[in-house]
This record gives structure tokens, C-alpha cells and sequence, in this order.
């Protein structure tokens, strides 16, 4: 009889973790490892790449830093490569690579709103077929989104709103295609308001008000809360669900 716990292990399995240099993108790396995987550490900062890869290896497990910028199919080709080359295999993907900005649609620069729908939609593309060109079948693929995919921002949001709902999409169609036929589940998980380098460029007191208004909990989420939900989507754990998009918010969007 299976002992249900021994679901969420991920031994003997390959994660690549992208944005993995610090924030919400480390802590993903960190309990993938506790879960028992081998972290392929992808992100375009390698300095910070270092320390992370230093805290998996901490948990018993190996760590593969590689320079990634995810807005450049063939740096994500050369990244899924790297990831075979040193671990031999990729069995779990977190596209979690993203940037944020704030600024009214009447004053956005083409420039400024094509970078962030590059680096949020099209690399969560880019980096889900260079790694699925390698996965076998029972891999999985996790697509961070966001709760502003789902509900209104405070904030004008444009860009991010647009490229974090457009990851869904993406998300659903790839299920539909990779999931019967190769067996490469592929979710998303729509965070609401954790303390990260994102967010700690919205001021503390409006943070927490807008938060407070707006959530059941009435708090932003911790750390260790998004990370259980990654391993379960990672993980045997949720070898029956696919497609989905798991609000990980705080009743955020049940409002």
C-alpha cells in the first residue's frame, strides 16, 4: 500500500527552476531539493546563482548553475542541453522567470511592455520546449502566473496582467497537447501577494492595506506556502491533474 506521503518525493528526479537566483524562484529550488531532486539553477544573474546552489547542496542533493536568459529560445536550448548533459534527464520544469512593472497604458513604451510579455509569456514558451523536447513521459511542467491573471490589480499593471493571463492560456493548450500523448502534465499556479523582490517595490503600508482589503486570509502569503504547492504539482502527488491553475492567494480571487 502506498503511503501517501511518499507521493510528494521527487527522488531520483531532475528539476529546472528558472528565475532561480533569489526570491520566491530560490525557495521553489530549496524544496524541490528537500523533496529528494537534483536543481538545474537557471536565471541571467549567475552571481546570485552560487549561493542558492550552495543551500541545495545543503540538503544532500546536486545543483547545475547555468547563465539563462528565458526571453532567447536558444539560450533555453543550450540551458535544457546543459541540464541532460550534467544530470542526464529533466522530469520537472518551473517556469518561474518574470518581471513586474507599473506604469499607466496611456504612458507604456512598446518597448517596455514587449520586454515584459518576452520575458513572462514567451519565456515560459521557450523554456517548456527546449525541456519537453527532453522529458520523458510522468515529467512535469509548473507555469508560475499570478492572481492578477484572475482579478484587478491596484496597480496600473498592464503588461504583467496581460503576459500572467496569457501564461494560462499557454498553460491549458500545452496540457491539451503534451499530456495524452506524451505524458507531460503541465499546471500553473497563480500566487497572490508574497514578500519578494516584485513586491517590495510597492510600499509596505499600501501593500498590506490593499492586501487586507482584498484577501480572506487578510495577509500576504509565506514562502513555505507556494512551495508546498509547487512539490504538489511537481510531484506523483497530482498525477491526475493537468490543465489546471491552482490559486495560491489567500481567497484572493474568490473575492
Amino acid at each position: 500500500m502506498t503511503n501517501v506521503l511518499d507521493l510528494f518525493r521527487l527522488d531520483g528526479k531532475v528539476a529546472v527552476v528558472t528565475g532561480a537566483s533569489s526570491g520566491l524562484g530560490a525557495g521553489f529550488a530549496l524544496a524541490l531539493a528537500q523533496a529528494g531532486a537534483d536543481v538545474v539553477l537557471a536565471a541571467r544573474r549567475t552571481d546570485r546563482l552560487q549561493e542558492v546552489a550552495d543551500r541545495v547542496r545543503g540538503t544532500g542533493r546536486r545543483a547545475l548553475c547555468v547563465a539563462t536568459d528565458v526571453g532567447d529560445p536558444d539560450s533555453c536550448e543550450a540551458m535544457a542541453a546543459a541540464a541532460v548533459e550534467e544530470f542526464g534527464r529533466i522530469d520537472v520544469l518551473v517556469n518561474n522567470a518574470g518581471v513586474g512593472t507599473a506604469v499607466p497604458a496611456l504612458k507604456e513604451s512598446p518597448e517596455d511592455f514587449r520586454r515584459v510579455v518576452d520575458i513572462n509569456l514567451n519565456g515560459a514558451y521557450w523554456a517548456a520546449q527546449a525541456c519537453a523536447r527532453r522529458m520523458e513521459a510522468g515529467s512535469s511542467i509548473v507555469n508560475i502566473s499570478s492572481v492578477l491573471a484572475l482579478i484587478k490589480s491596484y496597480a496600473p499593471q498592464a503588461a504583467y496582467a496581460a503576459s500572467k493571463a496569457g501564461v494560462i492560456g499557454l498553460t491549458r493548450d500545452l496540457s491539451q497537447q503534451w499530456s495524452g500523448r506524451r505524458g507531460i502534465r503541465v499546471n500553473a499556479i497563480a500566487p497572490g501577494y508574497f514578500a519578494s523582490e516584485m513586491t517590495a517595490q510597492i510600499p509596505e503600508d499600501q501593500l498590506t492595506s490593499f492586501v487586507g482589503r482584498t484577501s480572506t486570509l487578510g495577509r500576504l502569503g509565506e514562502q513555505h506556502e507556494l512551495d508546498a504547492a509547487v512539490v504538489f504539482l511537481a510531484s506523483p502527488a497530482s498525477s491526475y491533474v493537468t490543465g489546471a491553475t491552482l490559486a495560491v492567494d489567500g481567497g484572493m480571487s474568490g473575492h
